[in-house]
């Protein structure tokens, strides 16, 4: 008897999913090797100039495309940048914002609260990673006939994608951490992107310099950060 592969539900053609389910031992296993595995995470400022090749940067984002979003949607756009030139430029604009940012937009309890982390207006990382990564928003699109139509949970969708893309990046043995300089217009500027592009994130990836060192920080545990009904 041939196996369905497909059917037809309302005129669209749904595929048949595959699932592996495990034991309860295993699942209870993975589930705490995972966990153990991404807390080892940590954003890192300082990037070795070792090369990372294209096909693995292309992998990450192709794994943050995985994620759901609105009505499927995808209202993402990954721009990679190696070009040391355009890198170059982008730091210097994203410095020129931090700058105002430091002096008059921050206030003085988020300039304190930033303090044990090591961070400040100079993004020297945006240079010195072989590879950025400026994931944008598509808070909006156009039909083949020119149609303009809103996509839906933008922000949400694409907070997932960019959630999978650092899970990818820790699975790949690689660095990174998350910039948002405010406001981030000026990335589409220097990046020439259409205008229902508005950028996100900024990603700088690669590897660790040969030593670093990061803040000690604790993680808040699982009574602080969920609620059980049973």
């Amino acid at each position: 008897m041939t196996e369905t592969k497909s059917i037809q539900i309302d005129g669209y053609t749904h595929v048949s999913y595959t699932h592996e389910s495990y034991p309860e031992e295993e699942i209870l296993q993975r589930s705490t090797s995972y966990y153990n595995w991404l807390d080892k995470r940590r954003s890192v400022r300082e990037f070795s100039d070792k090369a990372v090749p294209k096909e693995v940067i292309e992998n990450l984002i192709l794994s943050a495309s995985t994620a759901p979003s609105g009505a499927h949607k995808q209202p993402w756009t990954f721009c990679a940048i190696s070009n040391q030139e355009l890198k170059s430029k982008i730091r210097e604009a994203a410095e020129v914002e931090e700058k105002l940012g430091y002096d008059s937009r921050m206030s003085e309890r988020w300039k304190k609260d930033l303090e044990p982390l090591g961070t400040d207006m100079n993004k020297p990382f945006i240079e010195e990673a072989p590879w950025i990564v400026i994931a944008f928003k598509k808070v909006y699109e156009f039909d083949e006939d020119g149609t303009k139509h809103n996509n839906y949970y933008v922000n949400e969708s694409v907070g997932i994608a960019c959630g999978l893309f650092i899970s990818a990046i820790q699975n790949a043995g690689l660095v990174t951490l998350t910039h948002t300089p405010s406001p981030m217009n000026f990335l589409a500027k220097v990046l020439d992107r259409p205008k229902n592009e508005r950028a996100y994130i900024l990603f700088p990836i690669g590897y660790p310099k040969e030593k670093v060192f990061v803040p000690s920080i604790e993680r808040k545990g699982i009574d602080e950060i969920a609620c059980f009904f049973e």
